[in-house]
């Protein structure tokens, strides 16, 4: 009767070990989840402010100020406007006409 108390004691011991590993682990992987949340929270309000300032950096009126200051553009008139022709394949490209201010048409 010995040998069984013995074989029950060593299976109390390593049910024992074997629940106290599991709640370390379960009390871990709880630590870990409240960190996934807050990183979660933080990412979600740093797109939500970064999303904004893309709306607002993507205004038509703000890239034409851009586009008028710091790139130099204008817009397009009639006077800088040339019209090109696709004469198709296997045409011959034509020859520029020259007006008479000796520029291109």
């Amino acid at each position: 009767m010995s040998r069984v108390n013995l074989l029950l004691l060593a299976l109390l011991l390593a049910s024992s070990l074997a629940l106290v590993r599991t709640s370390y682990e379960a009390r871990r992987l709880f630590a870990e989840l409240d960190r996934a949340k807050a990183t979660q929270l933080r990412l979600d309000a740093e797109y939500r402010r970064l999303d904004a300032e893309r709306q607002t950096q993507a205004t038509h009126l703000r890239v034409e100020r851009v586009a008028r200051e710091k790139l130099g553009m204008r817009t397009a008139t009639p006077a800088v406007v040339e019209h090109v022709v696709d004469p198709g394949p296997g045409a011959p490209a034509p020859t520029p006409a020259v007006g008479a201010a000796g520029g291109r048409r």
